[in-house]
């Protein structure tokens, strides 16, 4: 198997490891049936990552590295684990990963032991409580009460690059190198209601107190968009429109707006619908939309 190779680390050469991948890689005891991996599965036109049946197939599979046999799984949507972080990074710059990506240390990812290639989690540092999001696309690390390794930049964004290891929590957020997969396993978390808040206008009028008409009008707060271009003719905006629909698949709404900036109009195209503005980064990053502007409504 060609998708684990980052072991040097620990003194395993890439071909022991490989060996040892295709023995035990066609055990069928507690593997992840074909079945299941239709049900997280989905067609991605990110050409930032491999993503593929035939990928996940092969690292789905259970394998043994230094003696102890790791049996990949699917995690519901919102599980979360504890332990602790590592980093990992200018040794392994530029080397190939679990998944057969070119592994970047300045790229928001992570190496997990058992978590399906691409999976978006959640790691929240919790001796500092800062928090990072990113996708997994190699294997490790393969020590002890470990449960993660992130890249260089991952681990600066969390402030544990000095430290080396950190007491995290991850929680699963999605597959694909997506947020949103509503096809995936979800646990259930009770959460409080976020009661929005209201603007009460009261009508004039000369009336009883009692039978004053009153409107209500809801305010949506933290609604963040992604501005992908901007364009002094509508043709340019419509073409730019088009383009980013066939990408997202309907998953978000891309409009173009109109806006008047230094006495001339412009067409901005948006993409609108992320809920916080970690997920629109996120989606930033994974598209590679380095020239995107995170706009918050």
């Amino acid at each position: 198997m060609q998708y684990i190779n980052k072991f040097f680390k620990y003194g395993v050469t890439t071909s022991l490891i490989a060996g040892a991948l295709l023995i035990t890689g066609c055990s069928s005891k507690r593997s992840v049936k074909s079945s299941d991996i239709n049900k997280i599965y989905k067609n991605t036109s990110n050409s930032q990552i491999r993503n593929s049946k035939a990928m996940h197939r092969a690292t789905l599979r259970p394998y043994t590295v230094f003696g102890e046999k790791y049996y990949p799984f699917i995690a519901n949507i919102n599980d979360q684990f504890r332990g602790i972080a590592s980093w990992y990074g200018p040794n392994f710059h530029a080397k190939k990963t679990s998944n057969g990506e070119t592994y970047n240390m300045y790229a928001l990812t992570a190496a997990h032991k058992t978590l399906p290639m691409n999976t978006v989690v959640r790691v929240d540092n919790l001796e500092n409580g800062k928090s990072v999001i990113v996708r997994v696309n190699d294997r490790g690390p393969f020590v002890d009460g470990r449960i993660i390794d992130l890249s260089n930049t991952a681990a600066h964004e969390i402030d544990m690059v000095k430290k080396g290891t950190a007491r995290v929590k991850v929680t699963v957020l999605g597959y694909n190198g997506e947020m949103q997969n509503y096809n995936a396993p979800v646990k259930q978390v009770y959460r409080k209601p976020i009661v929005p808040k209201k603007v009460v206008q009261v009508a004039k009028a000369i009336t009883p107190v009692s039978s004053i008409a009153i409107e209500e009008k809801t305010i949506i707060y933290d609604n963040y968009n992604l501005q992908v271009g901007a364009f002094s003719k509508l043709e340019g905006a419509m073409q730019t429109k088009r383009k980013y629909e066939s990408i997202i698949n309907n998953e978000y709404n891309v409009d173009v707006v109109k806006v008047v900036s230094n006495d001339r109009f412009l067409h901005k195209v948006l993409i609108r619908g992320f809920s916080s503005r970690d997920q629109a980064q996120m989606f930033k990053d994974l598209n590679g939309l380095n020239n995107a502007i995170i706009i918050r409504k």
